[in-house]
């Protein structure tokens, strides 16, 4: 395998790399089709994907084990070396830090492209995103941005998350539209006072957090770390209070979803990992790609059963109560919201 490389040469890898995988049989690629449904102003991409009823069911990690349970996740860990070379794309190092990443393909894949930014050394998907994990991933949306490409990038953290592997990794997905998955249009609706703090989405009826990122196209990354690294923070601890303040959030590590776009990072606390569909009885998972607005069903009957209850519905079911007023009026921890456009 290469030593690291940059961020634009990683998405130049992503073409070739994803054709090399599909025609090798190891990567697979499920076609699907995509139905619109709108719900309280977000225009939710519904993927139909009858072909992943054949997906193998891969073991659920243990992300609060002990430690003989530890090592052994470790020892069965899909993302350590030696790497598949029809899904190895290529290595990065983070300047600052030296934190080194390799950048995999997604073996099962609904999308082109998608791809996974992955620490070398483990870590575990329960930590936080870290500097170097920010800046990293920032760079990669604004190389593919520079070449006319758009992609976002989303992290699940802790076992509610929607999370499937125990080894830290970003997830990145190209979408077609330049402004970025469903949620963005309502981020960039928002009229707020102070860009440099975190607002929420009033219309959505759970808990989210948001943060405007305005980056110059030029900043280095010594010069993107602040902001990236702060905006994170923020974020994570209002994520921290929400959970608090809901008396009978599960024990264990606070769980939830990070999405970031060029233009806005998000964090969402999550409840549960998954939702029983009213119409069905049947479970629907949701990840960070849900609260993105991007949804994923197997059959037609599970896709009328989630259009039946609401797309908007299920995510609250499996996030937690907003209590953005508690944390507006306790302090300056959330003061830079106007409400939305």
């Amino acid at each position: 395998m290469s030593a690291s490389t940059t961020p634009s040469a990683i998405i130049s890898l992503i073409r070739p790399a994803f054709e090399k995988g599909r025609a090798s049989g190891d990567l697979l690629f499920f076609p699907s089709e995509v139905h619109t449904h709108r719900d309280l102003g977000i225009d939710f991409e519904i993927k139909l994907c009858p072909a992943l009823l054949h997906k193998p069911n891969l073991p659920k990690p243990h992300f609060e084990p002990g430690a003989a349970d530890h090592e052994k996740e470790k020892r069965t860990d899909v993302f350590k070396p030696p790497y598949n070379p029809n899904l190895y794309v290529g290595e990065l190092q983070d300047e600052g830090e030296g934190t080194e990443y390799v950048v995999l393909l997604n073996k099962y894949s609904v999308v082109e492209e998608h791809f996974l930014m992955v620490t070398k050394e483990f870590q575990s998907q329960t930590s936080p995103l870290y500097p170097c994990d920010l800046v990293q991933a920032y760079l990669l949306l604004r190389a593919a941005r520079k070449v006319g490409k758009h992609l976002f990038a989303f992290y699940n953290c802790g076992d509610r998350s929607g999370a499937s592997q125990l080894h830290k990794h970003l997830q990145f997905l190209p979408i077609q539209d330049e402004d970025g998955p469903p949620i963005e249009r309502l981020a960039q609706a928002a009229r707020i006072d102070k860009e440099d703090k975190p607002f929420a989405l009033s219309t959505l009826p759970f808990a989210n957090h948001v943060r405007r990122l305005a980056l110059p196209s030029s900043a280095t990354p010594a010069e993107l770390e602040p902001t990236l690294a702060q905006a994170f923070v923020d974020l994570l601890d209002l994520c921290i209070s929400t959970v608090r303040h809901a008396t009978d959030y599960p024990a264990g590590t606070p769980s939830y979803n990070v999405v970031l776009t060029l233009a806005h990072m998000y964090v969402f606390p999550r409840r549960r990992e998954a939702h029983t569909l009213a119409v069905s009885h049947e479970p629907l998972g949701v990840n960070a790609l849900g609260f993105a607005g991007l949804l994923l069903v197997k059959s037609p009957a599970e896709l009328d059963a989630l259009t039946a209850e609401g797309p908007a519905n299920v995510l609250r079911a499996v996030a937690c109560e907003s209590v953005h007023e508690l944390q507006v009026s306790g302090g300056p921890e959330l003061d830079g919201d106007l409400g939305t456009a």
